[in-house]
């Protein structure tokens, strides 16, 4: 079975032609232009604002134009994460699918359901002849994976609907109706590069194996990070081995868990067993740590060429100091809805800009915007005591719930009479555009609800078959009735 064998296959059409077209972050050129030939082909109207975002218009199917008008939205862009064995350009490839069981993934690398599907879904139904519908407009977005920044520049008056269905959320069943809020904090290390020994034998260590996943979504799930696994093990190194720090690398994308990480390291002649033995005790207690979250996390110790510069002793203890110093994971759980977590950080990225310069890349996401500012400014001071210069993002603002929102009952309401049981009314701990769209339409009364997502932001990312038609039937439903 093939993607185009599956039902409602309007939706699994559309989505299989997006995977055939890039869309990196910052990068939605060549799917701005494909929206833009699916419009023409329909005759349906659009408009594009200077940010790059679409709005496309549909009037309402005969008998239905008393309804209020309804705006679907769903981001352009996808998470561009791949397996380190697997060649792909994602600005060029298209994503291979495979029909797995009960699931749809890609072929070592992220599938992009997140928001592909959502793109499809309402491409499927303003383009369709034969679906009931009132008044419609689509709001496709740029860049909402790696800053929001299409929902940021959306300006007031572009969009005319008061009602909004966001098709972002990862749980066929659960309505969520209210997101956390989240910002940046980046620190550099800056120092002077060291000629590096070359009476020393080098090392690549290397952490793979891992999960991964969304910094949100994923981050009570317990996941190992492979920045903090690779640094642990650097501290009992330099605790007991004197060693030169040559590069560390971890992480890419500040919403996604680091799944692989590496250090190459140089040590004195006669110590590389040693070293050999206190990996594989290390890699040992890792393993049990990690047992039934991630149960094919490796740790590897490999011989590489001696490289030309290396960092100066005092930037590598600072920079080993911090990054173990830094939390990670959920800070606190919501007193208000059980299970929710309130507030967590992740140390997404710890990349190498030049010889001896260190870019540490974090995220902070709280349901609580004191909170928020709060672990933010916690995780600055660890790098400012080590010297670092720290930077925080803009940030965006969270979704407060309303549990009286008329398009919740209405979707509560179809949600029973299709399936004979009741949706669960969720908040979600990651961000969703829709906190942004009410800075600009206080007005808007909002839900977001998807299918059933996994792994998402990562290359495990997969989509249940079968929740993608009880949405779609459940996303129809809510439109003749809304």
């Amino acid at each position: 079975m093939i993607i185009k064998d599956l039902e409602p296959k309007l939706v699994w059409n559309y989505f299989h032609e997006i995977t055939r077209v890039p869309r990196p972050s910052k990068k939605e050129g060549k799917i701005i232009k494909y929206v833009e030939e699916v419009a023409a082909r329909h005759g349906i109207a659009l408009k594009k604002d200077r940010a790059g975002n679409l709005l496309l218009f549909k009037p309402a199917t005969e008998g239905l134009e008393h309804l209020p008008t309804v705006i679907l939205q769903a981001h352009l862009d996808m998470v561009c994460e791949k397996n380190g064995n697997v060649r792909h350009d994602f600005d060029s490839d298209p994503i291979t699918t495979v029909v797995d069981g009960e699931w749809l993934r890609a072929e070592g690398t992220t599938l992009g359901a997140d928001n592909g599907i959502g793109l499809a879904a309402a491409l499927a139904i303003i383009t369709s002849g034969d679906i009931e519908h009132g008044p419609l407009e689509c709001l496709f977005t740029v860049d909402e994976e790696t800053g929001l920044t299409g929902a940021k520049a959306l300006e007031e008056g572009f969009m005319t609907g008061r009602i909004l269905l966001n098709l972002d959320s990862e749980d066929e069943g659960q309505i969520f109706i209210g997101c956390a809020g989240g910002k940046g904090t980046v620190a550099t290390f800056t120092g002077e590069a060291a000629t590096a020994p070359v009476s020393e034998q080098y090392f690549r260590l290397t952490v793979t194996g891992l999960n991964g996943g969304h910094s949100g979504c994923d981050i009570h799930k317990g996941r190992g990070n492979a920045n903090k696994i690779l640094v642990r093990f650097l501290y009992r190194l330099q605790e007991k081995h004197p060693f030169t720090l040559a590069s560390i690398e971890g992480g890419n994308l500040h919403n996604a868990i680091p799944r692989e990480a590496s250090a190459v390291v140089g040590l004195s002649a006669g110590i590389r067993e040693d070293v050999r033995v206190m990996l594989n005790h290390f890699a040992a207690d890792i393993e049990n740590e990690l047992r039934g979250v991630d149960g094919d996390v490796r740790l590897v110790m490999e011989s590489t060429d001696v490289p030309a510069t290396c960092l100066p002793g005092a930037l590598k203890e600072k920079l080993i100091l911090s990054l173990l110093a830094c939390p990670h994971g959920v800070v606190s759980m919501s007193r208000d809805v059980e299970g929710l977590v309130e507030t967590s950080t992740n140390l997404a990225s710890v990349k190498m800009s030049g010889p001896s310069e260190i870019i540490v890349g974090t995220s902070q996401r709280s349901s609580t915007e004191s909170e928020k500012n709060a672990v933010a400014d916690q995780v600055a001071s660890v790098f400012l005591l080590a010297g670092a210069k720290v930077e925080h993002g803009e940030g965006y603002p969270g979704w407060k719930p309303d549990p009286s929102s008329k398009i919740l009952r209405t979707a509560q309401e179809s949600y029973k009479r299709l399936f004979g049981k009741d949706a669960l009314i969720m908040a979600i701990h990651a961000g969703l555009e829709c906190g942004l769209f009410l800075e600009k339409y206080p007005h808007l009364d909002m839900i977001s609800f998807g299918p059933t997502l996994r792994d998402v932001h990562s290359p495990d990312e997969r989509i249940e078959i079968k929740t993608v038609a009880l949405w779609w039937e459940h996303l129809l439903d809510i439109l003749r009735n809304v």
